[in-house]
């Protein structure tokens, strides 16, 4: 019994520290495909790019509205596991929204390229 009690005490600190991990913002988990264009304490700007068949790796956003550049195809995929593909975008189109946590990929035969616009702090777009 006070080995399985030892081993408890011993194995908490790790399953803490494994539950604090945090998932990265965009910028830090995927410099290849994201680039600060300009940033002060309210705002960052991120230029986005993908090529066809592009994907990135998990990562967050603040509050954001985003402009897109280039058409596209993205498939969104979820922490939990689910995902969706939106309709192909146009170039011109304006989306905002709440923070978000995704991992995209270009399901398109076309670059996409968009510019994003964080709101630092933010959770809500309204």
């Amino acid at each position: 019994m006070k080995h399985i009690i030892a081993t408890i005490i011993l194995l908490l600190p790790v399953q803490i520290a494994l539950a604090d991990q945090h998932i990265p913002d965009a910028v830090t988990a995927d410099p290849e495909h994201y680039t600060v264009e300009f940033e002060n304490d309210v705002i960052r700007i991120v230029r986005i790019k993908y090529g066809p068949g592009e994907t990135s790796s998990m990562h967050t956003h603040d509050a954001n509205c985003v402009v897109l550049l280039k058409a596209g195809e993205i498939r969104m995929e979820l922490p939990d596991g689910s995902s969706s593909a939106g309709p192909a975008t146009v170039p011109g189109e304006v989306a905002c929204g709440d923070a978000v946590t995704h991992l995209p990929t270009n399901v398109g035969d076309t670059d996409t390229e968009a510019v994003l616009i964080e709101m630092k702090g933010r959770k809500t777009a309204n």
